[in-house]
């Protein structure tokens, strides 16, 4: 997994998800730019590659393209409609965006991918990371007061809603 920290300037949505998609095909590598106001930290996506990864070879996956699926495990929900929520938006959004290759089926390039990406006039890298929004994220995982008045921090927190999504079923 290979993380690009990036503000995304976005005209039209569908187009700059669509050319992730063309930039993962071309490298064998799947592509998810998710807003970094709900992204914790690096194992946060970590632990949500880990479990679609995990999904795919089980046979378990929601949805179809391992990129979706690791955004499911992101946002924590098996409502694609939902997860979307977390991935970049129209205009000027702080991102994170995670190429990653399964090594599976194939062997992708992740470095060629990130590079591919860093070139797109919409992506301007920058520190992104850790820079959440801890109000979001907390609403967004549902996250209540006295779950932090136990001493997890929201990070630990975050990780167990992700990992529990496989329970979930």
């Amino acid at each position: 997994m290979e993380i690009l920290e990036a503000t995304v300037t976005v005209d039209d949505l569908d187009e700059f998800v669509a050319r992730l998609g063309e930039i993962g095909d071309e490298h064998g590598v799947a592509v998810q730019a998710l807003d970094a106001r709900y992204v914790v930290d690096r194992e946060h996506l970590q632990r949500a590659v880990e479990l679609a990864d995990r999904a795919f070879e089980r046979g378990e996956n929601i949805a179809d393209e391992r990129s979706v699926e690791v955004l499911l495990y992101a946002a924590a929900t098996r409502q694609i409609s939902r997860a979307l929520e977390l991935g970049v938006e129209t205009g000027e959004c702080p991102a994170v965006i995670v190429v990653h290759d399964s090594g599976v089926d194939s062997q992708g390039d992740e470095t060629a991918a990130i590079e591919a990406v860093r070139a797109l006039s919409a992506v301007r890298p920058e520190a992104t990371l850790g820079d959440y929004d801890e109000r979001r994220v907390r609403e967004w995982f549902e996250i209540t007061d006295s779950e932090l008045a136990t001493g997890a921090d929201l990070s630990a927190l975050v990780r167990e809603r992700v990992a529990l999504l496989v329970v979930e079923k």
